[in-house]
């Protein structure tokens, strides 16, 4: 609730607020997971039968959870060193969030000569930083940089564009070694080889040789594809320098150039503008969304009207989700415009996560509170569902959406009728993608908040949000929703067959880039930052080991001028575990494959393909180990146990589609 508060509040005032109070709440987690006393108590009554053989399959896990998270915590080490270990902690915090908030480019913008910038979009030039007699001062980094680097034929100004662009400043490369430092200390400190084997012992890998295994065996797999698209990318070099020189070769400033060539081309063939916004506004999305729900999972989304004080922002609205058997099963906020002082980051955020009310507590809440509806107490008047069949109680998940769309400029006239919010095709994959997130904790069931929904193993978290993105591009899916805002003429599929195709090309490269990522991570999370003396003589050094990982593996060397680990912002949050999205971008193709039939004969909107992914999936949140759902769902045994070859087997299933 913190950190949707400090992120999403249009009030400076809250969002302050907000940070202050995730500090003070991170600290105090840091303290409960090195009170001896707790796991202690946790122990003793695992070690009691009695105890123990009463509790179920959810309970048990929980208890695993909270074993390994006092595991993590250096409990077992004397006082002094608990200390320790929860002032490290509260630094790794602080200088997070130091470099996260200090990432930007040694140079704000450079010049160039007017000549040197004749490719690119004048329109786009007007947001230029600086205008003189010789040239233009354009910035290093945001959309006029990402242009730039797309159009500029100049191959000298590329060169000098994507340098500075990936330069940071010193001072950003020392907090980020002392981020990684203190982190290798507080594994060494829980007794752990290094931080990556810490936060791994709880995921789907296990450890780093896994990981690792995962990584080599997606990179062979993407191997042949890259190197097409190099080559492709080479000839056009080629052609257009047309001086035959045979030394030329591909270099990491052409990439994007070269890229956008190729777009343009497969643009230019299709002889057609594109409209696709037009089938998309805002409203029929999100009905369709609710469509594909009811016909999948047997869910739809219902308006419900706001009290006073309910939301944060006037533009926020809320769907109440409706189950066919069950009735209302979660509340969801649409926050989906943006505005001054929101993140612009689209995001999912469960505030209050589901977990079954048990009749103790009911019954506890109408002693302590005679004079109060004792579901009041217990809940903060939030949502709640009774099934009298069963007698349970559950506290509804509530969920925020969280998404930047721009809203249309209002009608010229009182009389003209008002153009809706359209997205383009790439919002619809954004929606969709966090609406994955929210549908995993909308169809959770469990008994235990702790396990409930999105809190499951990091590298499985983004397996049902990945998922949704082939539901996006899948023509019975769009045939639910995609009509003309005007016209209301259906959305012919051809247009986004066009639109795949264009985005296809350069997937091989954006697998690689993806993968030497998971590999830097994995690098920075390993017994190298405290190393003392490193190959080739000096401490640790994090530009040498970027390189290093791009020198082993990538296709294009990185120029030794930059220092692009100065602006790997999710070395932050996901620490060890970066590969995860690769991950579960590789099963999501699978189960596409396997359980949703590719989408062929309509297989994407049917229940017999929603039905086996809710039971297997879904609705067990974090309380099942993910490689047993994946081991159900896919009905593959060798997939139960995990480990690293079943890591391995996931990384030649490749991210293709």
């Amino acid at each position: 609730m913190a950190d949707f508060v400090r992120s999403t509040h249009p009030d400076d005032s809250w969002r302050q607020a907000a940070t202050e109070a995730y500090a003070m709440l991170f600290e105090f987690m840091n303290v409960l997971n090195t009170t001896p006393d707790l796991k202690i108590r946790l122990e003793s009554a695992l070690g009691d039968p009695k105890v123990a053989a009463g509790w179920n399959s959810e309970e048990n896990m929980v208890a695993q959870i909270l074993l390994r998270d006092f595991s993590k915590s250096a409990i077992d080490l004397p006082d002094g060193k608990r200390r320790a270990f929860v002032d490290l902690s509260n630094r790794i915090s602080q200088l997070g969030t130091k470099f996260i908030k200090d990432m930007r480019p040694e140079l704000s913008s450079i010049s160039f000569q007017h000549r040197q910038l004749r490719d690119i979009d004048p329109l786009v030039l007007q947001h230029a930083t600086g205008r003189h007699l010789t040239g233009i001062s354009i910035p290093t980094v945001g959309p006029v940089a990402v242009t730039a680097l797309r159009s500029m034929k100049d191959e000298a100004a590329r060169q000098k564009l994507y340098i500075a662009g990936r330069t940071a400043p010193k001072a950003q490369l020392q907090t980020l070694q002392d981020f990684l430092q203190t982190r290798a200390k507080v594994a060494n400190l829980s007794g752990y080889r290094s931080y990556a084997e810490m936060n791994l012992s709880d995921k789907l890998a296990q450890s780093p040789a896994a990981v690792n295994s995962f990584l080599l065996a997606l990179s062979k797999d993407n191997e042949l594809q890259t190197r097409q698209e190099m080559e492709e990318m080479l000839l056009m070099k080629k052609s257009e320098q047309g001086d035959g020189d045979p030394s030329v070769q591909i270099e990491a400033w052409d990439r994007d150039y070269y890229q956008a060539q190729q777009a343009n081309k497969q643009r230019s063939r299709s002889r057609r503008p594109d409209f696709m916004s037009a089938y998309f506004s805002l409203g029929t999305v999100m009905q369709g969304l609710s469509r594909l729900f009811t016909q999948v999972y047997g869910v739809r989304f219902e308006p419900a009207p706001i009290s006073p004080g309910e939301v944060w922002d006037p533009d926020v609205r809320r769907l109440d989700v409706m189950d066919e058997n069950e009735g209302r099963i979660a509340v969801l906020y649409c926050d989906l415009f943006a505005r001054p002082g929101k993140s612009p980051n689209p995001a999912h955020f469960t505030l209050r996560c589901s977990r079954r009310i048990p009749p103790s507590e009911i019954k506890e809440a109408s002693v302590l509170h005679s004079n109060l509806d004792p579901m009041q107490v217990i809940n903060d008047g939030m949502a709640i569902s009774h099934n009298a069949s069963s007698n349970t109680t559950y506290q509804l998940p509530t969920i925020a959406l969280i998404c930047d769309f721009e809203q249309p400029p209002s009608a010229a006239h009182a009389h003209a009728h008002p153009e809706p919010t359209l997205l383009s095709f790439r919002n619809v994959q954004t929606l969709f993608h966090e609406m994955g997130h929210a549908i995993h904790s909308i169809l959770g069931r469990t008994a235990h908040q702790v396990v409930s929904g999105t809190r499951c193993a990091t590298d499985f978290a983004e397996l049902p949000s990945v998922l949704m993105e082939h539901f996006a591009a899948d023509a019975h899916v769009l045939a639910l929703f995609a009509r003309h805002w005007q016209t209301d003429a259906p959305l012919p599929y051809d247009m986004v067959a066009e639109r795949l195709a264009i985005e296809r090309r350069g997937q091989g490269v954006e697998t690689e880039q993806q993968i030497l990522l998971a590999m830097l991570d994995q690098a920075y999370h390993s017994h190298l930052p405290l190393t003392i003396t490193m190959p080739g003589g000096g401490g640790f050094d994090s530009t040498t080991v970027l390189q290093d990982v791009w020198d082993r593996y990538g296709s294009v060397r990185e120029p030794r001028e930059t220092s692009a680990q100065g602006f790997f912002g999710h070395l932050v949050e996901y620490g060890g575990t970066y590969y995860s999205y690769l991950f579960d971008r590789a099963i999501a193709g699978k189960v596409w494959q396997e359980v949703f039939a590719g989408g062929r004969d309509g297989a994407a909107v049917r229940r017999e393909g929603g039905q086996r992914f809710r039971d297997e999936v879904l609705r067990w949140g974090g309380s099942r180990d993910g490689w047993k759902c994946l081991a159900g769902l896919l009905r593959d045994e060798r997939l139960r146990d995990g480990g690293p070859e079943a890591m391995a087997e996931v990384g030649k299933w490749g991210v293709k589609g």
